[in-house]
């Protein structure tokens, strides 16, 4: 089988990652765009790949190239989504597809309609033990669901000294933190109870009101004695949801959260049973039972779930991690491109739905007012 050829636009650390499980995949990685043409010669010298693009224009004229995968500032994704699309090349963007919810429609009009292959990586959904959870509640072991609740948790922005791109509303978009990290809450939480979230009630607050200079990397040590800045976007977010089914779900999210280095968690409490997961802890499911039994259900391919087995690529007790998921998605993504319908591969689809669960959120925040998510 002739390997994938792959153009990878955005070199910074998620580029890094598509990357790296592009090749553990078995596609060929053409070329590099990055913020400059230096920049992308260095990266191309660095990652060994032929070509260094100046621009998208010329990343998808590239024959050799058959899928884009968009890395870049949340800004860029629709115009670089778009010209892949137009030019017959299927697309992995990061989300959002679009920094509103008109161009996310836009974007996941044009993916239905050109028959390629698009896809956003919602990448927690490969953790093995959630497609465990998925299953489990399913198959109906918990019941009707009570209550769903959680919390998205970071400190990579804790220190004023600290900015970034994703800080400033027309790089990043109207929402920061809940856009940035609560959407994959939602996306988890909806897509492994099988409940979509129908209406909402939000509020959104910023606790460091001034930052310094921005700088493209995240995560990175803050530079030092910049000049502050005013900030807009919200640091912290608060959201209580309903569900189609009627059940109530509440989210924290921050970036703010001393020593929460990625602690996405949440819980799902139902008439027979509770399940409970944590990013921070992905090698097991926490299981609540009546008559206060407890159990955990441990990561392995000898137990479980189909999915559950097929994504635990090493056996228990040799932990797999976030580039396992990441791994694990691109492969998917590369498997549906040859015709195949893997399980739960987030695509555009999947994107406009977070797109317009966070517009509901924005507007919720700003009225102070439940709304309809519709």
């Amino acid at each position: 089988m002739q390997k994938l050829g792959i153009a990878i636009v955005g070199a910074g650390m998620i580029g890094a990652v598509h990357r790296r499980a592009a090749l553990l995949a078995g596609a060929e990685v053409r070329g590099v765009a990055a913020s400059s043409s230096q920049r992308a010669r260095e990266m191309a010298q660095s990652w060994n790949v032929p070509r260094a693009y100046r621009n998208i224009e010329e990343v998808v004229a590239d024959p050799q190239v058959q899928v884009v995968h968009i890395c870049t500032p949340n800004h860029l994704h629709r115009p670089m989504a778009q010209a892949a699309l137009e030019a017959g090349k299927h697309v992995i963007c990061e989300k959002p597809l679009a920094t509103t919810l008109e161009y996310a429609q836009a974007m996941a009009t044009l993916a239905a309609s050109s028959g390629l292959v698009a896809t956003v990586p919602f990448v927690y959904r490969y953790h093995p033990v959630i497609r465990e959870a998925r299953a489990r509640i399913a198959q109906g072991e918990l019941g009707p669901l009570h209550l769903i609740h959680g919390s998205y948790l970071q400190d990579w922005l804790l220190d004023p000294a600290s900015n970034n791109w994703r800080v400033d509303p027309v790089l990043g978009g109207a929402s920061r933190v809940f856009a940035d990290i609560g959407s994959h809450w939602c996306d988890l939480v909806e897509w492994t109870s099988g409940e979509r979230f129908a209406e909402v009630s939000a509020a959104f607050n910023t606790v460091v009101n001034e930052r310094g200079t921005v700088t493209s990397q995240s995560f990175t040590t803050p530079a030092a004695r910049s000049t502050m800045q005013p900030v807009t976007s919200e640091d912290v977010a608060a959201a209580m949801f309903r569900t189609d089914a009627g059940t109530l779900a509440s989210l924290t999210v921050s970036q703010v959260s001393a020593g929460r280095r990625n602690r996405l968690w949440f819980e799902i409490d139902g008439a027979k049973a509770s399940l409970a997961f944590n990013q921070e802890d992905a090698e097991r499911l926490w299981i609540g039972l009546p008559d206060q039994r407890e159990e955990i259900f441990v990561r392995g391919p000898g137990a479980g779930s189909a999915e559950q087995r097929r994504l635990s690529v090493l056996p228990a007790g040799h932990a797999q991690s976030y580039s396992h998921c990441f791994e694990a998605f691109i492969a998917d993504t590369y498997r549906a491109i040859e015709g195949e319908r893997p399980q739960g591969l987030p695509t555009f689809d999947d994107g406009l739905r977070s797109a317009r669960i966070v517009d509901r959120v924005i507007t919720s925040a700003r009225t102070r007012a439940w709304t309809t998510i519709a």
